[in-house]
This record gives structure tokens, sequence and C-alpha cells, in this order.
């Protein structure tokens, strides 16, 4: 998942499973500092680490005193970490908006507001917690977003998103590796569960804190509950539900792009030439919702001219059938201002797609002058 040339931002609410996955990669990184220390030339690099909380008081009524208070925690925990140092970039996430901050905070409040559904709402604040974990880690030099996603969240989720009708796009989430985005995303924890991971925050004395701890709500909510007794009834139950999505065929960007750094030892470069494939060109023939960014099977009714701005029917018919249903606005005149809220990079996933979907039936298209006659 991480070679040497490698600079990972790992993403850190400050919850069990972000604190873990920081000390792993922290871990990692230590030992590959003094294997570097220890060789004569020199030759095998350390990949860096940089540190990414996301802060999201913009949309949870918590106080900023509570908020300024966790951030100053996680610098204590991001500092005490043995050297080499890692930047801890602390990202509003209202900044995923290129204006100002207080026009992105006004905006943003008004997107979440116009999603009438609860898990709409907590879905879509999932996505956009997403889209400025990449744009943290693109506009700081990183190629690697680690997740501290774990067992326990990937079987809630599995279940969530059949329910939701996301089977489709359901094996993209669940594996190891994502490249799916611009900086491809690894999920190290994938087979630890929530307990285990609690309890070694417990033995190692691993400090944790939760600002934004706000319960999972509607579907969301009664799948975590339902998994959670599940659970109590057999603590096997996430892991048999993750075992059975893992049979799910992965599609090609769940890999590692290849590289061909020269500063990549030879024996990585073979490893990763063996088990991983170039994903620009397997990529490049999918259809990704702009929204929650899943992969897209059919797309049925979008309309070829190209998007010169965010327009209402377009826009719904280019995402999947789930944010259809449970984000977009069902009110056309509510569609178009819901479209002129969102930020940009969904925008431009839109049209991206239109692109690529009107470059995939091309030869089909009539030209104006055939379609006059």
């Amino acid at each position: 998942m991480i070679s040497p040339s490698d600079n990972v931002l790992v993403a850190f609410s400050g919850g069990p499973s972000s604190r873990v996955a920081l000390q792993f990669v922290h871990g990692l990184q230590d030992r590959a500092q003094k294997n570097f220390e220890a060789s004569k030339d020199k030759s095998l690099a350390v990949f860096g680490v940089g540190v990414a909380f996301i802060d999201e008081s913009a949309a949870y009524p918590v106080s900023s005193d509570k908020v300024d208070g966790a951030i100053q925690d996680i610098r204590s925990v991001v500092s005490n970490l043995a050297p080499p140092t890692k930047q801890l970039h602390v990202f509003p996430i209202e900044n995923i908006y290129a204006t100002d901050s207080s026009d992105g905070k006004d905006r943003l409040t008004k997107l979440l507001d116009a999603v009438n559904d609860a898990t709409g709402k907590e879905d879509l604040l999932l996505h956009l917690r997403m889209l400025a974990l990449q744009k943290v880690a693109s506009q700081n030099g990183y190629n690697r977003l680690v997740l501290g996603s774990c067992a326990s969240r990937i079987a809630c989720h599995v279940l969530a998103a059949t329910v939701k009708g996301q089977g489709y796009s359901l094996s993209a989430d669940i594996q190891y590796v994502d490249a799916r985005w611009e900086i491809p995303v690894v999920l190290p924890l994938h087979d630890c569960t929530s307990q285990e991971l609690n309890l070694l925050c417990h033995l190692d004395g691993l400090k944790t804190l939760q600002p934004f701890d706000s319960p999972p709500s509607g579907i969301n909510g009664l799948i975590s509950s339902f998994v959670n007794i599940l659970q109590e009834e057999n603590p096997s139950r996430e892991c048999t539900i993750l075992r059975t999505a893992g049979k799910l065929t992965p599609f090609e960007f769940n890999r590692i792009p290849e590289t061909d750094d020269c500063n990549v030892p030879l024996a990585i470069r073979r490893r990763l030439k063996r088990y991983n494939l170039k994903t620009k060109e397997s990529i490049s023939s999918e259809l990704f919702c702009p929204i929650c960014n899943g992969p897209l099977k059919n797309c049925n009714s979008l309309k070829l001219s190209s998007l010169n701005s965010c327009q209402s029917s377009r826009f719904n018919a280019a995402c999947c059938s789930s944010c259809q249903f449970q984000i977009l606005p069902k009110d056309p005149s509510s569609m178009e201002n819901f479209c002129s809220l969102l930020p940009k990079q969904v925008v431009d996933r839109a049209k991206l797609g239109n692109y690529r979907l009107r470059e995939q039936i091309q030869d089909c298209l009539l030209s104006d002058s055939e379609d006059e006659n």
C-alpha cells in the first residue's frame, strides 16, 4: 500500500480507528527511518507522513471552545509522535468552496439545509468530507490518503449500501485500495473490528477524542444498531458480513497505480507490477456519480451537450439512483438552487462524466446536419 517514495496523508478524526491508523503509519515510518539511518549508502528512502483533521463545526452545533480544545489536543497528539516530524493540516470543511470562508460556510449550511432526508444529509456530509481530504492531499503534495475505516464500519456500509440500492458500486467501497480518486485511498485497518481498536487504544494508552460525535441517523442509524445487536449475539458477525461482501468482484481501480519512479527499489516496483495495474486507462472507461463518486452501471437519460453550467436536469441524470432519491431535491425549482450551492469539484465531475459518455458513444451520435434531415 505504501512505498518508500510516497508522501502519505492520514485522515485523523480523533476516534479510535483514526488514532490506530495514525499510530500504524507512524510505526511504519519509524522503522523505515531506523533502516535509513542504519544503511551505509543511505539508499533506503523514508516516506513522508502528514495528518489531516477536517473541522466540521460549520455542519454541527458545536461550540467554538470545544472545537478549539479538540484541535489543541490533536496538535499535542501529532507533535508527541517521534521524528520524523509530521505536519498537521486543520481544514475547515467549508473551504471546499473556492470563495472566502464566510461565504463558503453560508453556502455549506444552505446546501445541507436543502436536503430533507436525514440519511441523505448525513451521506452528503460524508462525501463532502472526502472532497475536503482530497483537496488537502492534492494541495500539499501527498500521493496516498490513509483512512481508518475498520471492519465494523465497512460491515455497516455493506448493509446500508444494499438497502440504498448501491449494490453495483458496493465492491468499490470495501477494498483495501481505492484509486478512483485523484489521490488513491488505502484502508490498512480493513480487517480490524472496532472492539479490537478500542482495546488497543486502551492497552497502549492512545488518547482519543471525538469533537463531532454525532450518532448516525436515518438508515445509517438503523443499520448501525442492527449490526451492534448482531455483534452482541455473535462476535464474528461483522467479519462474516465483510467476507460475504468480499466475494464481489472489485473494480480495476481498486489497485494501486504502477510506478516508474527510479527511486523506488526494483523489488517493490516488480511487486507493484505483478499485483497492480495502470489505472489511467481503466478508470477513464468508468462513469461516476458526481456526488458520491460511485461507479455507474448505466446512464440512460443524459443529454450529451456540454455542461456550461450546472443545469438541473442534466445533473440529476448524471447522479446514481441513491443520490437522486435521498440527496437531490424533487422539485425542479429547488434543484436549480441546489446545483448553485454545490462545490466546483462536484460540478466538474459531472462535466467530466458527460464528456466521457459522449466519447464512448461518439460513433452513434447524429451530426446537426443529419439530425435536421
